[in-house]
């Protein structure tokens, strides 16, 4: 990361996991120009970090995010139209612009509030996984304005156009399972369960090919702007940027471990990375759990006779 210090955000780089924090829990980490400043830099640093394979935004202190700081983001930058337009810039283009174009795989893990402007980071990343209590709130319509930036379009984008304008004019809150049961998150969990849920789906991302994975995600999300035809011709050619850029090779890599070595099952499992410890550690560990449960019950029925 840059020598600069950051106040509004904190990141924590763990076993090829970068957590970005909201850094505001006193304000329920609604997002100031600042947050917005130091957002943009760091999602932009962390993408070509070679440390990180996943990058997960969260919030700190129980919080996702309350939304957009009324007084600094819109009241204090009334008069500023320089500043205003900085700011704007700079929220739109990591909420957007970087998350939804992200090289690297992105989860939001969400607790607390998540509440209008938090939407645009909410609908950009790849995943979500939130807390069942989590509040989700699109707010705006009760004190007078539109949803901010581009959360209508994203929102409407994300889910049936009939739950989008439920909770954007109504603005009701729901919860996690409700947030689920519509489409707009993943996964809805305990709190408790919040952290480990997150960091299993960051693990089975990071054991695919970086390549592949980045190609497939924006592949998915290009093609639903485009035709079929449009599809052909982009699909075609992504797929021969992989075999260009690919330094795992992956598809000579798992066509040999699949036909050739045979260690593994593509409709169950990614093939073994090079940086990836082998397989056999776990067959042999695996191979000794039984070996020892077996000889458990030997002793056991020796005693029963």
């Amino acid at each position: 990361m840059a020598a600069k210090k950051l106040e509004c955000v904190k990141v924590e780089k763990k076993n090829g996991i970068a957590w970005v924090l909201l850094n505001r829990p006193e304000k329920r980490n609604a997002m100031s120009p600042q947050l917005h400043f130091e957002m943009d830099e760091t999602l932009k640093e962390l993408e070509t970090d070679p440390e990180v394979r996943c990058v997960v935004i969260a919030g700190n202190g129980g919080y996702f995010s309350a939304g957009q700081d009324l007084k600094e983001f819109f009241r204090e930058n009334e008069k500023n139209p320089r500043g205003r337009k900085a700011a704007a810039e700079a929220a739109n283009r990591w909420r957007w612009e970087r998350l939804y174009k992200y090289d690297k795989p992105t989860i939001a893990m969400v607790e607390g509030y998540c509440v209008g402007g938090a939407f645009m980071q909410l609908c950009a990343v790849d995943f979500v996984v939130a807390a069942n209590d989590t509040v989700f709130s699109l707010s705006e319509v009760n004190w007078g304005i539109l949803p901010g930036a581009l959360v209508s379009k994203v929102v409407s984008d994300t889910i049936l156009p009939r739950h989008a304008l439920y909770y954007a004019c109504l603005g009701d809150p729901f919860d996690g399972k409700e947030a689920e049961r519509i489409g707009l998150i993943n996964f809805s969990v305990p709190k408790s369960q919040l952290v480990s849920k997150t960091v299993e789906l960051a693990q089975k991302l990071m054991a695919k090919s970086p390549a592949v994975l980045r190609a497939t995600k924006h592949a998915v999300r290009q093609v639903r702007t485009m035709d079929f035809d449009q599809s052909y011709d982009y699909l075609a050619a992504k797929g021969q940027a992989i075999k260009v850029g690919d330094t795992e090779d992956s598809y000579n890599t798992g066509l040999s471990q699949f036909l050739d070595e045979k260690s593994y099952k593509p409709t169950f499992e990614p093939f073994a990375l090079k940086d990836a410890p082998k397989k056999s550690g776990k067959k042999s560990a695996k191979k000794a759990v039984k070996k020892a449960a077996k000889k458990k019950a030997g002793k056991k029925s020796a005693r029963r006779r």
